[in-house]
């Protein structure tokens, strides 16, 4: 295996959740034809990690899964959610592996950002 191809959602409105992560993450649609570019992302770090049933790390006790996505500058991309009206929760702490911020998409999945230490 080289990598994760893709995430897959289901949504009562595909094409509104599709449009706000391309408006607030940058993360673009699916193109309409094969040989259209797709989003890529940079490498880098990747982790694989699977919770107890009892986890609160994935916030609602029936959410199965959460995205995390890397970021440069996380503050620069708080700001950025902030101003577009979505709620943003900063961990206060700052983790050997970086610092981390929480919010959800509109169909409410959780999303976590994590700025590497590396990248600080």
């Amino acid at each position: 295996m080289t990598g994760i191809g893709g995430v897959f959602l289901r949504s009562t409105d595909p094409d509104r959740l599709g449009r706000w992560y391309a408006e607030q993450l940058g993360v673009d649609l699916p193109p309409a034809a094969y040989d259209e570019p797709v989003w890529t992302q940079e490498a880098g770090p990747t982790v694989w990690a699977i919770f107890g049933k009892d986890s609160d790390m994935l916030g609602r006790p029936e959410q199965q899964w959460m995205i995390n996505f890397r970021v440069r500058d996380l503050d620069s991309m708080v700001n950025q959610l902030r101003a577009a009206n979505v709620a943003v929760e900063v961990d206060a702490e700052e983790y050997p592996n970086g610092r981390f911020a929480r919010l959800a998409d509109p169909d409410g999945n959780p999303i976590e950002l994590w700025q590497p230490m590396s990248s600080t």
